[in-house]
Order: C-alpha cells, then structure tokens, then sequence
C-alpha cells in the first residue's frame, strides 16, 4: 500500500497558513465596521475649551471677545543692542604669542574674553592688568581697544 504525502509537519503548517488568514479576514471585518471613512465635517471637527482641553462640542461664548485688526501684531521682536561705553578692566590670563591670541578674564564676573594680537596697543605680558571694550564676534563676545593700566 502507499503512504500519503502529507505528513503531521505539513498540516500543522497549512492549518497555521488558514489560521492566520482567518485572523486577518477578521481584522479587516473590524477596522471596516469602525472606520471613520464617510462621516461628515461635523464628526470630525474637534474644539478648544476656554482651559485649553480638546472637545467634541463648540464651545458656548455668551460674549465673544472683539479684536480690532490693528492690534494683532505679526513679528519677530527687535533685539535692543547692547552699548557698552564703559571699559572694563581684567588681567591677562592666557597669552601664546607665537599664534598671536589669548584671552582676559574680567574682574567682575570672572568671564574670560577672547582678543587678538591685532587689538593691543603695547606689547603684552599674562598676567598684565588692562582696560578693554567688548564686541560680538563671531563666537562670542571679543575685546577690542586693549590698554594697560
């Protein structure tokens, strides 16, 4: 007599193989019954209460707010420069005069400026007590117009 073909794994398998197509029949039945698709405008609109939570309902203004269109400002608020008159004083913490830079550090806050070779009018030592004005660079703030005191 002959065997059959099919063994235990091979049905397992099929029957896994209908399983699974059964289940995404299913699915598909489902997320078509639940479906959003064909409502109206009014079903899918969505309001603000006057705390900020999201509602199905429009809210209900007994006196609606008036806003004149000159009040409604579009822009980008303007930077008010800062102009520092006043030298500040600091000391020369860093100095590499091979490069020809270095760096002050303020003796109010403490903050350290960058400056270049270019901007001193004597020849500069660390650790010398100077005078200087700031201006933005292009990675902070630079000083210029160094003197000693």
């Amino acid at each position: 007599m002959g065997r059959s073909n099919e063994t235990f794994n091979k049905k397992d398998k099929e029957k896994k193989r209908l399983k699974k197509q059964q289940d995404k029949k299913e699915k598909a039945a489902e997320r078509k019954a639940n479906s959003s698709k064909g409502k109206g405008l009014e079903d899918m609109m969505a309001y603000l209460d006057e705390n900020g939570n999201i509602t199905s309902t429009p809210p209900q203004t007994l006196h609606p707010k008036i806003v004149e269109l000159a009040d409604i400002a579009i822009s980008i608020p303007k930077r008010v420069a800062e102009v520092e008159d006043e030298l500040k004083s600091g000391v020369i913490n860093f100095y590499n005069k091979a490069k020809g830079f270095g760096f002050i550090r303020n003796d109010k806050n403490g903050e350290s400026v960058f400056f270049h070779v270019n901007q001193l009018s004597y020849q500069a030592e660390e650790n010398d007590k100077v005078r200087y004005s700031t201006e933005p660079g292009p990675k902070g703030p630079v000083a210029v117009n160094i003197t000693k005191v």
